[in-house]
């Protein structure tokens, strides 16, 4: 399985007339609702403190954004920003599961939604660790909910009956020395749904200091089991965009959508703005059913 760039890229790009996103947009949230793609990305200003941008888009390509960020800086605990959203439709509620940045770290917190613009924040969920690219599946798993996440170098799972305090935590998946994903790995958007298991997206990064993207397939009534993992990543930086930036040689994913028969891939290129790759329903099935080394 390989993704397929937007010939457009960028999609989204800094706007020095609004100084809250001025340096860089990147690191999105998508997901697709009544008919239309959402974003919900990270911007940085010139002091380099991190909010949260929305933006709207038809076709999933071309955007309308508001002109104020929708998720700041609010807390003791993300005095130094808000960053990489990624965004899980639970019934009728959006949440939004991001870090907060603060002179005490990273800290894994969560904020909800029934619009997508308007958020209530409800609190740090992970407390007294470093900890970062976490991210809900878009449904319970016998009875509990699952939040992926990351102590380095490895995607780690947790249970939670409310959302808020979580517990049974498990390593998932490793990193594989010697490869494109060696020193750590991290969650992209949330696991889609298929017949044959969780079709999850990842970022790896490696001894070259490059960030690439990368697939596996978990086991649909227990996600701790891995069934799959392609070797081979899915995307790599190539284009200008992607190879120079605030940080060069990223391609890093926060958020994808299924829809139409094609997945929409969306993420930071270099840390300074925001592309789309995609790849056809039947490239994906082939994935899925084929045979794949874990």
């Amino acid at each position: 399985m390989r993704l397929q760039r937007y010939a457009g890229n960028p999609v989204l790009e800094p706007r020095r007339e609004h100084p809250w996103e001025a340096r860089a947009v990147f690191n999105c949230a998508v997901v697709h609702h009544n008919g239309l793609f959402h974003m919900l990305y990270r911007a940085v200003a010139m002091d380099l403190i991190s909010t949260i941008g929305y933006a709207v888009s038809s076709d999933g390509f071309d955007w309308l954004r508001l002109d104020r960020p929708v998720l700041e800086p609010a807390s003791e605990s993300d005095t130094k920003g808000v960053e990489d959203p990624r965004i899980t439709r639970l019934g009728d509620t959006f949440y939004m599961v991001y870090v907060a940045y603060s002179e005490q770290g990273m800290r894994i917190s969560l904020a909800a939604s029934s619009n997508l613009i308007a958020w209530e924040r409800l609190g740090v969920i992970l407390p007294d660790e470093d900890n970062k690219n976490a991210v809900l599946f878009p449904e319970k798993i016998g009875g509990r909910y699952y939040l992926l996440h990351r102590r380095l170098p490895d995607i780690w799972v947790a249970c939670s009956d409310d959302l808020l305090h979580w517990t049974d935590h498990r390593v998932i998946m490793r990193t594989r020395p010697g490869t494109w994903e060696a020193l750590k790995i991290g969650a992209a958007g949330p696991p889609i749904k298929t017949d044959q298991g969780w079709l999850f997206i990842y970022h790896g990064f490696g001894e070259d200091k490059v960030y690439r993207l990368g697939v596996a397939l978990l086991d649909l009534n227990d996600p701790t089991v891995v069934l799959k993992r392609q070797k081979e990543p899915i995307l790599e930086p190539e284009e200008a965009w992607e190879l120079h930036g605030d940080v060069p040689d990223v391609v890093f994913s926060c958020g994808q959508v299924m829809t139409n028969e094609v997945l929409y891939v969306y993420y930071g290129g270099a840390d300074r703005v925001i592309g789309v790759a995609m790849v056809g329903m039947p490239e994906v099935l082939d994935f899925i059913r084929g045979e794949a080394a874990t």
